[in-house]
């Protein structure tokens, strides 16, 4: 007797040592080293009742999402592929709108018709999925609250950021010119158009003889006539560039030199002169060479030769 029971425990020690273990359901798995990190988000994720939100009904999250973000692309995780198409068309054809016509009133309207597609394959989806839980009312202000926030959050930021970065529209003279931002300033050289930012200023009194000048802050544009260490001499017909003679520009000096500085370029400014009283030709010389010494700090970019085919002739 004793035998048979010590064979049968031996079995079972067996058969216990080639038996894997598996974790119990009952048991929760343990937290893993990174748990403590989702941590808030759980805190945010119950406050704001976020469980209870289901996405919509045969759209998986990554569908959602990129529904979210690509124009038209809810149409087609929905079956509406002809619809979808006919949005993607309308987007890109306006996109193209926007930035042929940049700056003036028609690409407007083709930056209107961008956020408007976008906003109404979004709003499409939002039909889709909460035309059960809202009502008409609450639909058409989820409308308009979406279309501010494409508007505001989206295209809004990113327009203002291809115009710090990238190209910046600027009217000159009644056309507007598209500058490009992304130049190298130490590849400016004489006879580059540039455009510069002016800061305000004036010199000269009003009351005394000469008279006054005051400048308005904006934009100035031109040539590049001098580079830095380079040598300008004025005369009574002409200015010359390191000995070499071109016509006066108009109002400039009719005498004296300078050197442009280090880190600047010599513009002479095109600018727009409103006369009012009596003021001296001196004065008005004076102001203008001033300006015409430009540092790069107050670089803006460099003027395409041709945008979409359109030849941009500022002077």
């Amino acid at each position: 007797m004793f035998a048979a029971g010590k064979l049968k425990l031996e079995l079972q020690l067996v058969a216990r040592l080639n038996t894997q273990e598996e974790a119990s359901p009952y048991y929760p798995q343990r937290a893993r080293w990174y748990s403590r990190f989702f941590v808030p988000w759980f805190a945010v994720k119950r406050a704001l009742h976020l469980g209870r939100i289901r996405l919509p009904s045969g759209l998986s999250t990554a569908q959602f999402f990129l529904s979210l973000i690509l124009p038209g692309y809810a149409f087609f995780a929905n079956g509406r592929r002809v619809l979808g198409w006919a949005f993607v068309a309308v987007y890109l054809n306006a996109a193209w709108l926007f930035i042929a016509a940049l700056g003036y009133l028609i690409g407007n309207v083709g930056y209107g018709l961008i956020i408007a597609a976008h906003a109404s394959s979004i709003i499409f989806l939002e039909g889709h999925w909460l035309r059960e839980q809202c009502q008409f009312g609450c639909r058409l202000a989820l409308a308009v609250v979406t279309l501010l926030v494409v508007w505001l959050a989206i295209y809004a930021p990113l327009v203002g950021f291809a115009e710090r970065h990238w190209i910046m529209p600027l009217r000159v003279r009644d056309k507007v010119v598209i500058v490009q931002r992304r130049v190298l300033m130490q590849a400016i050289k004489r006879g580059d158009f540039v455009m510069y930012s002016m800061r305000e200023g004036g010199a000269g009194d009003a009351h005394r003889e000469g008279g006054a000048v005051r400048v308005q802050a904006g934009f100035g544009w031109g040539p590049v006539l001098a580079v830095a260490g380079d040598r300008v001499e004025f005369s009574t017909y002409s200015f010359a560039v390191n000995g070499v003679a071109r016509p006066l520009r108009p109002h400039m000096p009719t005498s004296g030199d300078l050197v442009v500085p280090e880190k600047h370029w010599f513009v002479w400014p095109e600018l727009d002169i409103n006369q009012n009283g009596n003021t001296s030709e001196a004065t008005i010389s004076a102001v203008m060479l001033q300006m015409a010494v430009v540092p790069e700090d107050q670089f803006v970019g460099k003027p395409f030769k041709r945008w979409f085919g359109r030849r941009q002739v500022l002077s």
